[in-house]
């Protein structure tokens, strides 16, 4: 979809949320804050900056536009100003291949970087790619030797493919400095974006998976007849069941639990699986969940990860879902179901938390809770082959982030390596990501600055909303069994396919869940085979830290 069609179609529907809350509470919201028009190029302090671009258009505002996102990206270039000359990078031709996913990412990209293009001279030519369908665009460009794009939006998964293949170009002393590279939360710093020694990466978000819950089905007198959200894993199947067949207080339609996608997205539903999976395997003071790190074996056919895909199989078995759930990538768990009314609890990357209060299109931004990956009742020690019956907790760092590379292919020519290097540190600006921290962009809080609650609060978010949101994503990057996924090559590879045994498994293909994860095992036993055992054993452990 084109950005005008988009924009088109989003200033002509009426806000759902408006029509489930009522227009005297739509009015309380749009009273909130006021849009602050920008003056381009007027000289002023950096809190003053941050400030101005939350009003950029205002929390309760509706969702931003393309003339947003250009205003910010034009309010964010003096960092630019510092570094290039008016004019420098005039003739240069550069191409960007990332995600037009929900409308999001390269949309947005596209917004930012245009008064960066008329300040620079530089042109960009852009490669949009659906979620689903971006693992196999950049694996066939890697096997074919036909990287067509200077500037790539990637997660750090993909380093070993990439910077491990000699693909990229090392990031320049200047950028750094530039984006202020220090400001990242620690698990996102080195070895995070290099390899062996050099730095590729502009970080521009965090991933972790959160937990999000709607407080409206907890509570005294409520559906779910408990007083919390679940725990564990074990409650939330629990409360799930529970639901079936009672009416949702907030739309009137039938109830739901947890959202679980039963339906792959190019390797990225396999997450989805794994915030089970952690809770379980995850070991304290064990870094090794995916693999076993004295022979590459993988451990996600181990009772831990059986369990896992048992959880859910049990949830299809009880008609616990929603009725064509089997059809619900991550993207419509998070966007069409539960933004938009439909089920009650979900794990999804922390970007769940701004939209739900700054999106068109979510009902349940006044009835969203938040807090770390649940936990389980028992764990499972790889080492021992038994279940411990102690409480584990071990938050998923799903991907590792998006960050901005650029390639090889503009090593020779240094005006337009320094122009894409340029564009990627206009991205990964300090002040801008705080902007698309607070409003639906694809990404989440990854910087410390990103944590001062009273910005926040004066953008219009109320207190206890953003402390508990925030909160989420701090404490899932802090926790000391967070469960960290290696940057090995070939990664995306394991998760595509164990999405196809998966959604065999949840058809009712396989006879159990020992058997779908069994498949999974084979698959990447192969997998490894072909990469070479010996030398993904050698990467993994040193992801590991072993």
């Amino acid at each position: 979809m084109k950005v005008e069609i988009y924009d088109a179609l989003m200033r002509c529907q009426a806000s759902r949320r408006d029509v489930l809350r009522g227009t005297a509470s739509a009015a309380a919201l749009l009273g909130v804050s006021s849009v602050m028009g920008g003056i381009p190029g007027m000289a002023m302090a950096a809190d003053d900056l941050r400030a101005q671009i939350l009003k950029i258009p205002g929390v309760g505002k509706g969702a931003p536009t393309d003339a947003d996102w250009q205003k910010v990206g034009e309010l964010c270039l003096e960092p630019t100003k510092a570094n290039v000359a008016a004019g420098e990078f005039a003739g240069v031709e550069l191409t960007f291949m990332g995600l037009n996913n929900q409308n999001l990412h390269n949309f947005l990209f596209r917004g930012f970087l245009k008064p960066w293009e008329a300040y620079t001279g530089a042109k960009i030519n852009w490669i949009d790619l659906a979620q689903a369908d971006y693992n196999a665009r950049l694996q066939q460009s890697i096997a074919t030797g036909t990287v067509d794009f200077d500037i790539i939006e990637m997660g750090a998964p993909f380093e070993g493919d990439t910077a491990g293949r000699g693909l990229l170009d090392e990031m320049p002393d200047w950028v750094a400095k530039q984006i202020e590279a220090d400001d990242l939360v620690d698990y996102l710093k080195a070895p995070v974006g290099t390899w062996e020694g050099k730095t590729y990466r502009v970080t521009i978000d965090g991933d972790c998976h959160t937990f999000a819950y709607r407080k409206d089905y907890f509570g005294e007198g409520s559906i779910s007849g408990r007083s919390e959200p679940p725990k564990t894993w074990q409650e939330v199947n629990e409360v799930s069941k529970a639901l079936i067949g009672k009416t949702d207080p907030l739309t009137g339609l039938p109830a739901y639990g947890y959202l679980d996608p039963l339906k792959g997205w190019g390797g990225f539903g396999f997450y989805f699986v794994e915030n089970r999976a952690t809770a379980y395997a995850k070991y304290p003071g064990d870094p090794a969940w995916l693999f076993d790190p004295e022979n590459m074996k993988p451990l996600v056919n181990n009772p831990a990860w059986v369990q896992a895909i048992q959880d859910v199989m049990d949830l299809i078995a009880a008609k616990a879902y929603p009725s064509d759930q089997i059809n619900a990538d991550p993207g419509t768990t998070a966007f069409s179901q539960f933004l938009a009314g439909t089920g009650s609890m979900l794990m999804w990357w922390g970007d769940v938390g701004s939209s739900a209060r700054t999106s068109d299109t979510s009902v349940v931004g006044d009835v969203v809770g938040f807090g770390i990956n649940r936990g389980s009742s028992r764990v499972y020690n790889r080492k021992s082959g038994q279940w411990e019956e102690k409480y584990n907790e071990a938050p998923n760092m799903a991907y590792i982030g998006w960050g901005i590379y650029v390639t090889k292919r503009v090593s020779g020519d240094e005006k337009k390596r320094k122009a894409a290097w340029s564009a990627a540190a206009h991205l990964g600006g300090k002040d801008i990501s705080l902007w698309t921290s607070a409003y639906p962009s694809g990404f989440q809080p990854y910087r410390q600055s990103h944590f001062n609650y009273d910005e926040w609060q004066a953008a219009g978010y109320d207190r206890a909303y953003i402390e508990e949101y925030l909160g989420s994503n701090a404490n899932s990057y802090n926790h000391p069994n967070a469960a960290i996924e290696p940057r090995i090559p070939g990664i995306f590879q394991y998760y595509s396919v164990a999405e196809d045994e998966l959604a065999k498994g949840f058809a009712g293909q396989y006879k159990s869940a020992q058997e779908t994860a069994d498949a999974i095992a084979a698959a990447w036993e192969k997998i490894t085979d072909q990469i070479g055992r010996e030398s993904q054993l050698k990467l993994y452990r040193a992801s590991l830290g072993l």
